[in-house]
């Protein structure tokens, strides 16, 4: 088991009702796999939304394995008016 600490940014903040999670994983858990596991947390809330993934502060490409003590984060598209 891993042990990873989710940061939670904009829309995700709002759909998890936190602005950061810790979560224990099983080893081999990739970016791609937790993502699906915070979408579902969120109950619908991100359906539609792209998200884009830091790991350890450096945004990274699809489907890396996490270690313990990774910090990941889920950014949502920008917005502003």
């Amino acid at each position: 088991m891993i042990k990873v600490t989710i940061k939670c940014f904009s829309q995700v903040k709002y759909a998890l009702g936190t602005d950061e999670l810790i979560l224990e994983l099983t080893t081999g858990t990739t970016t791609n796999k937790l993502e699906k596991i915070i979408r579902k947390k969120a109950n619908g809330k991100l359906d539609g939304i792209t998200l884009r993934v830091a790991l350890n502060q450096k945004y990274v490409p699809d489907n890396i394995e996490l270690s313990h003590g990774d910090e990941v984060a889920f950014i949502p598209p920008v917005q502003g008016g």
